[in-house]
């Protein structure tokens, strides 16, 4: 698979924050993602987004604000467009506080 090509599990992090309904446009997601403040935790390691076109895919690990609140969720689907909230709320689910 080249650098360009994805598989069907994955998408652009500014396209599923849209979809997921965090935020209203996609400009919106995308100004989000360029900001630098959306993390992203995936096989242990936690990296800081800087572009858009990041690709995420089921089981990342999301860590950004929106608004005052810190959201720490985890990504459960790529979904295939952007429907009403319900559906939205099926593409993602909060993860537990991590406890020692």
């Amino acid at each position: 698979m080249t650098p360009m090509q994805t598989d069907s599990s994955s998408c652009r992090l500014d396209v599923w924050l849209w979809r997921a309904r965090f935020f209203k446009t996609r400009a919106l997601s995308a100004k989000a993602c360029e900001s630098g403040h959306i993390r992203i935790e995936r096989f242990g390691k936690v990296v800081r987004v800087e572009k858009p076109s990041t690709f995420i895919k089921p089981d990342d690990h999301l860590i950004f604000a929106l608004g005052t609140r810190l959201l720490d969720i985890v990504v459960v689907d790529t979904g295939e467009r952007r429907g009403p909230a319900p559906e939205a709320q099926t593409l993602y689910r909060h993860a537990e506080p991590h406890r020692e």
